[in-house]
């Protein structure tokens, strides 16, 4: 169990670290080859494309609100699903979105790294 609440405690640290645009933190939190499938469009973004977008500031996430998730632990693999409420802006562009969301985190050295994450809209 004690695995099962450190991947919950990262997970907290990345919704955060992508609200206040911490890229120092994004940076420990996310494996050198993390993958993200963006929610609006479903292209796949790399880790460094990703900390450039959120520290030029040209993405700002305004609240992230996760309601409700569910772990599942593999080994040294933990997979978190669940649902979000967002909104932000993209450039002068504001965007809210509700999605689900997969999250794959691994521990490595002790720490626990988000290797992928996938968003999907929900519209209905």
């Amino acid at each position: 169990m004690q695995d099962e609440s450190g991947a919950v405690v990262v997970e907290r640290q990345f919704f955060s670290s992508l609200i206040s645009g911490d890229v120092v933190a994004l940076d420990r939190i996310l494996a050198d080859d993390f993958v993200l499938i963006d929610v609006m469009s479903g292209s796949e973004i790399a880790r460094a494309d990703l900390l450039a977008v959120l520290g030029s500031g040209l993405l700002k996430f305004e609240a992230i609100e996760p309601m409700g998730y569910r772990i599942r632990l593999h080994g040294a693999t933990s997979i978190i699903t669940g649902r979000t409420k967002m909104s932000g802006r993209f450039g002068e562009t504001p965007f809210v979105a509700s999605s689900r969301y997969t999250h794959v985190y691994v521990r490595e050295h002790d720490q626990w790294l988000l290797v992928a994450a996938q968003g999907t809209q929900i519209t209905s």
